[in-house]
């Protein structure tokens, strides 16, 4: 279809991404008919609050039922389906069975306002939306047939032919901070070459425990919730929506080995008591990224639980370009991204000038782990470089041993008197402070210097302040005897119960900048 069209890979890279075993020739639904032969009676999808448990065996042949019934409703080969629907094992048997129908699963966040939906469908001229009854009454004026999945009809249709590895299955959409979102174009493959580095840098297998925390139709969400349990035949245990107490609760019953979170989520868990209060001694691998990882709380994490922290580094849009092992010392995989993934190119630009020399930079890359960008070329002339090479959003260092340091975004500095201040810089300084847990700082207009840096913190524990709070003065200073650079310090701290989340998890900065600016 000519919306796929994109600048990430041609004909000949493909062939070498198979010739070299990055990718691979059998889909996920492929995987799925596997674990229901060889693990029939191993569960593989749990909800943890629910009372659901599909073995394999059930997985499969729910995914079949559905996959006819999908077929009896009208979904043909080449459709868009949109999903809004929470994270349980209903929707991996969904997606699933779309995939069986050789239909393209439409993404949305759970947690998505109805002006992010509509603009997810319109983008993606969905012919259906399938929604839990969580969100079916909200869906109604969308303009668009809606269904549950309780409500597909009893007609049984034929489905398929299903999707290929290297087809277009996904449409999610960015889990950015700001502004509504794009939509990202997806294969199986380049979550396959994903897939295939987790296992090697955190030696997974199939006896392995999941529980993946990040909303499930997100990239970091897609690879730990949907394609590395299926492809790896494991047991993943599913939260209906996160929070530290059951983080840990259901860590402690079902001996999970793997956690995956997104970095501000492992940092609640640390500031929860129930960090404290639940065995979380099975844990052996912790998967993180999408923000910055604040060093006290992870150390203090891996202390605590005697699990290994891996980060990786890329996005919804690139997928990977770095990763910490098992291997690598507690300073990198902690302080930085990891190496760079020798089988992904990454070169460093300043604007358009090529600095790969100097160490530092924004990174763009090629390779078989690229999504094949958004949906309908939008923004393309952005996100590819000329010679079609796919942008980060971030400001990287890659030292002389290859290990790569964010240390900002090109749209994440605060401009303070002309001086560019990085936002990750000063919440990595502001995080050191026992009593806080989830910092972020963005830009605070100034008459004087244009801009200062304005800090919005979550507290971790109230003993560990005066007062019951934390005051400007109490912070500076605690900074200043740390040695922080006086340009890293906040020029105001705004104490809050819970900072604002995206779809996808992450804080969202869009509405600090606009409350601040108020």
């Amino acid at each position: 279809m000519p919306d796929w069209t994109s600048p990430a890979y041609t004909a000949a890279e493909m062939d070498r991404y198979h010739a070299a075993g990055w990718w691979s020739q059998t889909t996920l639904s492929d995987a799925v008919r596997r674990n229901a032969q060889r693990s029939p009676d191993k569960v593989g999808y749990r909800d943890y609050l629910g009372s659901t448990a599909l073995t394999w065996r059930e997985f499969d042949t729910a995914a079949d039922e559905l996959a006819g019934r999908l077929a009896g409703a009208g979904v043909s080969p080449g459709d868009r389906i949109a999903v809004w629907h929470r994270d349980s094992a209903a929707i991996h048997v969904l997606f699933v069975a779309l995939e069986r129908c050789g239909a393209v699963v439409v993404g949305i966040g759970a947690r998505a306002g109805l002006r992010e939906v509509n603009a997810i469908l319109t983008a993606s001229q969905s012919k259906l939306l399938i929604t839990d009854q969580q969100h079916h009454a909200g869906a109604g004026g969308l303009g668009i047939e809606v269904l549950s999945i309780e409500a597909l009809g009893a007609e049984i249709g034929v489905p398929g032919p299903q999707l290929g590895p290297d087809d277009v299955f996904l449409i999610n959409s960015t889990s950015g901070t700001t502004g509504l979102p794009k939509c990202v174009v997806h294969t199986q493959n380049r979550w396959h070459y994903f897939h295939q580095l987790a296992v090697a840098n955190g030696r997974l297998s199939a006896d392995d425990v999941f529980l993946p925390i990040i909303p499930t139709p997100f990239g970091f969400g897609l690879w730990t919730s949907h394609t590395t349990p299926i492809h790896l035949g494991v047991t993943a245990v599913l939260l209906d929506r996160f929070s530290a107490a059951a983080t840990c609760a259901a860590i402690a019953e079902h001996r999970v080995t793997v956690l995956c979170c997104v970095s501000t989520q492992l940092t609640m868990m640390m500031a929860d008591p129930a960090s404290r209060e639940y065995d979380l001694s099975s844990l052996r691998v912790v998967f993180t990224g999408g923000e910055a990882l604040p060093y006290r709380p992870a150390a203090e994490f891996e202390e605590l639980t005697g699990a290994t922290i891996l980060q990786f580094y890329g996005s919804n849009e690139t997928g990977v370009l770095s990763g910490t092992t098992l291997d690598d010392p507690l300073e990198r995989r902690l302080r930085t991204g990891g190496r760079i993934v020798g089988d992904m190119a990454v070169r460093l630009f300043d604007g358009d000038a090529e600095v790969t020399d100097t160490g530092r930079g924004q990174p763009a890359c090629r390779g078989p782990a690229t999504s094949l960008g958004y949906l309908g070329g939008t923004d393309h002339d952005k996100l590819f470089t000329a010679d079609g090479w796919m942008r980060m959003g971030d400001i990287c260092e890659i030292d002389a041993e290859g290990y790569l340091s964010v240390t900002g975004r090109t749209s994440d500095f605060i401009l303070r008197g002309g001086k560019n201040i990085s936002a990750a810089q000063v919440e990595d300084a502001v995080m050191t402070h026992p009593a806080i847990a989830v910092a972020a700082a963005v830009a605070m207009p100034d008459e004087v210097f244009g801009e200062k840096v304005c800090v919005f913190v979550e507290l971790a524990d109230v003993e560990l302040v005066g007062n019951g709070t934390l005051e400007l003065s109490d912070l500076v200073e605690y900074l200043l005897g740390l040695g922080v650079s006086k340009e890293l310090l906040p020029e105001r701290l705004v104490v809050v119960d819970e900072l604002p989340r995206s779809s996808g998890g992450k804080i969202a900065k869009g509405q600090l900048r606009e409350q601040v600016s108020r």
